[in-house]
């Protein structure tokens, strides 16, 4: 399985992803991402499925601005009855797991076998994330931010934002390639520790962050930065949303996290007929 999802996040390269996202929480940001019972999970990918999605990347600790974090045992309770039934029922569907600890990773692995890690953290909130990744040998995905989802709002003094984040990211993947991490993906971190103004800054260079030799996700989907500004909610930008990921597609975005993997197809498709 790790070779099949290395393969894939190459492949990402010329042939942008979409990763659908599955959240077995209570209180993440968006209500329709709310997966609990297992009827619920079971519809939800099976819908994602019908629709092509890439990669089903499952979170058990709401990371929105203001959350509670959840405790270790928690998150892995969420995430280890998910598991259990998506691999009962979709066997070789390629698995992210949205995560900042190292022991859930651990604990997944060896139950479930490989899987794409998903860190919000890139490592800094785990001391020792970055060393199970390197020896499982499993795909990478670091992203940029600063505090936590308390204090992240409150830490967005940038003299260049595009920049410093594209040092640190550029910072990031040589660490994580001297501790031995084959696979990794590149995330900017929207709206992490960035305000609305500087998550479009960060949009319209997007194309710096293509010369970092990594596959690039982006993470905007229904998020604060597109409802804000319209002064609508999550629920009503499903459009705005559409709009974005093509302008990321045309400058260099290899996958696309997304709650609607039917449009963000249709985006890659359309991006292909404008490059």
């Amino acid at each position: 399985m790790t070779n099949e999802l290395f393969s894939l996040l190459s492949n990402s390269i010329q042939n942008p992803a979409v990763m659908g996202i599955l959240n077995v929480t209570p209180d993440s940001f968006f209500d329709d991402s709310r997966c609990i019972s297992e009827c619920k999970i079971v519809e939800r990918v099976e819908q994602m499925i019908a629709e092509k999605v890439d990669i089903l990347d499952i979170g058990g600790c709401s990371t929105r601005p203001d959350s509670t974090t959840v405790s270790a045992e928690e998150e892995w309770k969420r995430l280890d009855n998910a598991m259990t039934i998506i691999r009962r029922q979709f066997p070789t569907l390629p698995i992210s797991i949205d995560t900042f600890r190292a022991d859930i990773v651990q604990r997944l692995f060896d139950k479930y076998g490989a899987f794409i890690v998903n860190d919000i953290s890139a490592g800094e909130d785990d001391k020792n994330m970055i060393s199970t990744v390197a020896n499982l040998q499993i795909p990478y995905i670091a992203m940029h931010k600063r505090g936590t989802p308390q204090t992240m709002q409150q830490l967005t003094n940038y003299e260049n934002v595009v920049e410093e984040v594209k040092n640190y990211l550029k910072n990031k993947i040589a660490e994580l390639q001297k501790k031995g991490i084959r696979k990794i993906v590149i995330d900017p971190g929207f709206g992490f520790a960035k305000t609305v103004e500087q998550n479009y800054i960060l949009l319209r260079q997007l194309k710096e962050f293509t010369t970092l030799d990594a596959p690039l996700l982006i993470g905007i989907s229904r998020k604060a930065m597109l409802w804000k500004p319209l002064g609508s909610s999550p629920a009503e930008v499903l459009n705005a949303t559409s709009a974005l990921h093509l302008q990321t597609l045309l400058d260099g975005a290899n996958i696309l996290r997304v709650h609607d993997v039917k449009e963000a197809k249709q985006m890659i498709a359309l991006a292909k007929l404008l490059q």
